[in-house]
Formats: structure tokens, C-alpha cells, sequence
């Protein structure tokens, strides 16, 4: 090959086609796309993560994670981030194995800036979720031998004017859920606070206040859920969505939260 073919993009890259980059990738380097690659027989220890909520507010939607990862009964990370900015107007938290995960997000993150600049316009959010969903789909393989991926996907619907809140199964089954929601091991008990926590109306600082609670309730049964640690000043990652945009929640007002919760539940006995 001359010094000049060297240096010019192969021709599937000038071709057009799809608004999809994960079909593109699919098509011209199938092995860098999660599920696609060929597992052992034998089975693979990885880390796994937990727990996420979402709770629908008076302006938007927020998406909170707690931050350990797990490895059979060992704890893998303290300070594993579950909780993604999927672009201006979404946010994204991954439960189930952890790289798997973080590799679908970043793949996630890329589809949406591609459709986005193909197309000349952002995709709604029902077509994001949808995005998702056939990406979780193509995930079936691995899944099925241990490593399966179930994120909770959240943003606000400009065309609604509303936070929209969209869980998922193994299978690539996407299903829209209404004021709150939660996955991962510690969910059960997570859900169980929110139905007791959460009323029509929040403003966003009342339903940061309730994830707190939500994921220090999960952490309180569930193992493989980490709660607020103040020893290390590690604090659940908080994604507030609304009509401004995806932000994240500082450490500093975390941290503030943390302790009303804290010192709330020393009042009533509430902490072992």
C-alpha cells in the first residue's frame, strides 16, 4: 500500500448509512461491540454492581446509585460510579456486571452524539430508550452465561415537559415506569422506602433527600448496597435531569443530606 492509501480513511467510512453507530460498528469491527465476543465454557468471576433508584419530581427526574461493587461475597470497589450522563437531557445507572455495563454506557453515550449529528436533530427520548433496549437485546449472550447487564434509564421528555423513567430486563424488554423506580440486588428494600417516601410534587432537593434514604435502606439489608460511608466521605452518585439539562449533585450537598438523614434516624433508634 502507497504512503497516501496509508493515510485515507477506509471507504466504509465515507460510505452513508445508518444513523446507528452501533450498527456501523457491528458491521466493520463487530469484536468491539459488548456481547459479541466468545466467553469460556467455564464461568467468569467479575464485579457486579447495585443498587439504583430513580425518582420522578415536581420539575424533572432524578437517577441516584450507591457506589460499591461486589465479587461473590467480596467487596470490589468502594468507589465503583454507576450513574452516567447519557447526553444533555438523559441520564443512565447500570446494575449487573459492572464492566459489561460501564462498556454498553460509553457505546451509549457515542450512539446518541452519532444519531445526533447524522440526523441534524437529538433523538426523543422514547427512541433513546428504545436505543438501549436492542443494545441490551444484543447483550443476550452473555447474559446468558452470567453477565448480564440491566441499566435504569431516565430523562426528561422535552416534548412532554416531563421526566420519564424507563427500566429494562435481560432480554432487551423495555418498560416505562411511573413516579419511582429501582433495580439492582438491593431494590426490594430500596422500593419499599420509596413507596413509603415519595409523594406527587417533590422539589428536586425533597427527592434527593428520598434517595438518600432509599439507598441507605437498601444498604441496610443488602449486602452487595454500600451506604453514605463518612469515614471515607464517599457519597451515592446523584444525576438530576430537568428542563436545564443533566447535572450532577456536589459532594458538599450530599454530604449535607447524608447528615440530616443520619441525625433524623438517631432520633427515632433508627440506626444499628
Amino acid at each position: 500500500m502507497s504512503e497516501a492509501n496509508a493515510n485515507k480513511l477506509p471507504a466504509s467510512y465515507l460510505q452513508i448509512g445508518s444513523s446507528s453507530f452501533t450498527e456501523f460498528l457491528a458491521g466493520h469491527a463487530p469484536d468491539l461491540v459488548p456481547g459479541s465476543r466468545t466467553l469460556p465454557r467455564s464461568s467468569v468471576e467479575a464485579p457486579h454492581g447495585t443498587t439504583i433508584v430513580a425518582i420522578g419530581y415536581a420539575d424533572g427526574v432524578l437517577l441516584a446509585g450507591d457506589r460499591r461493587a461486589t465479587m461473590g461475597n467480596l467487596i470490589a470497589n468502594n468507589e465503583m460510579l454507576k450513574v452516567f450522563a447519557a447526553d444533555d437531557y438523559s441520564a443512565v445507572g447500570i446494575a449487573g456486571t459492572a464492566g459489561t455495563a460501564i462498556e454498553m454506557v460509553r457505546l451509549f453515550q457515542v450512539e446518541l452524539e452519532h444519531y445526533e449529528k447524522i440526523e441534524g436533530t437529538r433523538l426523543s427520548l422514547v427512541g433513546k430508550a428504545n436505543r438501549l433496549a436492542t443494545m441490551i437485546r444484543g447483550n443476550l449472550g452473555m447474559a446468558m452465561q452470567g453477565l448480564s447487564v440491566v441499566p435504569l434509564f431516565a430523562g426528561f421528555d422535552l416534548d412532554r415537559d416531563e421526566g420519564r423513567i424507563f427500566s429494562y430486563d435481560v432480554t432487551g424488554g423495555c418498560y416505562e415506569e411511573h413516579d419511582f423506580h429501582s433495580v439492582g440486588s438491593g431494590s426490594l428494600f430500596a422500593r419499599g422506602a420509596l413507596k413509603k417516601l415519595w409523594r406527587r410534587g417533590l422539589t428536586r432537593d425533597e427527592a434527593v433527600h428520598v434517595a438518600i434514604e432509599a439507598l441507605y435502606d437498601a444498604a441496610d439489608d443488602d449486602s452487595a448496597t454500600g451506604g453514605p460511608d463518612l469515614g471515607r466521605r464517599i457519597w451515592p452518585t446523584v444525576a438530576v435531569v430537568d428542563a436545564d439539562g443533566t447535572r450532577f449533585v456536589n459532594d458538599d450537598a450530599l454530604a449535607e443530606v447524608v447528615e440530616q438523614v443520619l441525625a433524623a434516624r438517631r432520633e427515632i433508634g433508627g440506626t444499628r
